[in-house]
């Protein structure tokens, strides 16, 4: 039998789903249990949604053959999903709230879609660095990199393999962006 047809498989892709939901709603209800001044149910909470995340991972691990994929399969994978979101789930959602007279959720249907493309822009062009080696060296003169651990900066083509302040490998380093 192929697992993917399974019974079993169907029942990771729900379990997977629902530890999923449940960790993003724990996550929400600690966040509104902090606000209400409960510390304690609010620290319950985001340890549950710890806890559920492992569950989910526990299940995406079986569903996928026992490890998370490799980055590049990673960034193509959370690509095609955006692609569909806005492509597909979002336009099909959008059309039918407005059928329904949920102007308000349709416009955020519409409005999320949009996002979803960024995403999915986003995860396309990180591929590409990866793709290109361009993650960590740039062919201008000079480049701003960032440690993303201590704020160290760093002018190059490249970014040090180890930063010279707080000794963390090349890979916390970024391009240094300006959105202010």
């Amino acid at each position: 039998m192929d697992f993917k047809n399974s019974k079993t498989y169907k029942n990771l892709e729900e379990a997977f789903a629902g530890e999923s939901m449940a960790r993003n709603k724990y996550d929400y209800y600690a966040s509104k249990a902090k606000k209400d001044g409960y510390e304690q149910i609010a620290a319950i909470f985001a340890e549950t949604a710890l806890n559920e995340k492992e569950h989910a991972k526990l299940w995406y691990k079986a569903m996928v053959g026992g490890e998370v994929l490799s980055t590049p399969e990673n960034l193509k994978d959370a690509a095609a999903g955006e692609n569909y979101e806005h492509t597909v789930m979002y336009p099909e959602f959008e059309k039918v709230a407005r059928e329904e007279g949920y102007t308000d959720l349709a416009n955020q249907f519409a409005g999320v879609a949009a996002v979803e493309m960024s995403h999915e822009e986003r995860y396309l062009k990180l591929l590409e660095n990866i793709e290109k080696a361009k993650v960590f060296a740039r062919e201008e003169t000079e480049t701003v990199w960032f440690c993303r651990n201590c704020g160290h900066i760093h002018r190059g083509k490249n970014a040090p393999q180890l930063c010279p302040v707080c000794v963390h490998p090349q890979a916390y380093f970024e391009i240094k962006a300006y959105n202010y």
